[in-house]
C-alpha cells in the first residue's frame, strides 16, 4: 500500500509499505517510531491509504486517524518476523543518513552477537492502526468516464456519495 502522511505544517510525504492486517478496526502497518514516518505522525496523527491494481483498473484510497497498536500486539508481530528482519529494525536507524552499505551490515553483525537467540522487540519500533473516516472507490471505465464512491464516516453510520470522476 502507499501511505501518505504530512507534517504540522502540512509538508507531505508519500512512501509505500507492507500492510500487515486489516480488520473492522482499520489497517496495520509496522515502523520505526522514530523514522520520517513516525516523527510526522506524531505531529500529525492523520494519514491516507491507496490500493491501486493498474491491471485491473481498480483503486481504494482510504482516511483516517492514526494510533499505535498495543505493545502485546507490536511484540507479537515482532516475534513473527524472520530473524534478518528483526536485526535489521536494530540496526538500521530509519531515515538518517548513513556513512555506507559497510556500516549498515556492521550494525547488523553486531547486533546479531547481542542477540544470538531471542531478539527483543526495539522501544522505538512497533505498529500502527489507521481507522478510516473515508473510503474511496475507483474503477476504471472508457472515456474517462470512471465509477467513483465515496463512502465517509457519521455518527449515524455511512453516508455514501457518488463522485465525478
Amino acid at each position: 500500500m502507499t501511505i501518505a502522511t504530512a507534517t504540522r505544517s502540512g509538508r507531505p510525504s508519500v512512501r509505500t509499505l507492507l500492510l500487515r492486517e486489516f480488520d473492522y478496526s482499520g489497517f496495520v502497518f509496522y515502523t520505526d517510531y522514530s523514522g520520517r514516518k513516525g516523527k510526522e505522525l506524531a505531529e500529525n496523527p492523520q494519514a491516507a491509504l491507496v490500493f491501486y491494481w493498474p491491471r485491473m483498473g481498480r483503486q481504494v484510497r482510504v482516511e483516517g486517524r492514526v494510533f499505535k497498536v498495543s505493545s502485546k500486539e507490536s511484540d507479537n508481530y515482532f516475534s513473527s518476523r524472520p530473524r534478518d528482519s528483526q536485526l535489521s529494525a536494530w540496526a538500521s536507524q530509519q531515515s538518517r543518513v548513513v556513512r555506507n552499505r559497510g556500516f549498515l551490515e556492521e550494525r547488523v553483525k553486531r547486533f546479531g552477537e547481542k542477540y544470538p537467540s531471542k531478539i527483543p522487540r526495539p522501544p522505538y519500533w512497533g505498529g500502527y492502526r489507521l481507522e478510516p473516516s473515508v473510503f474511496e472507490f475507483w474503477e476504471e471505465r472508457p472515456g474517462r468516464l470512471h465509477d467513483r464512491l465515496r463512502y465517509r464516516h457519521s455518527k449515524g453510520g455511512w453516508i455514501i456519495e457518488r463522485l465525478a470522476p
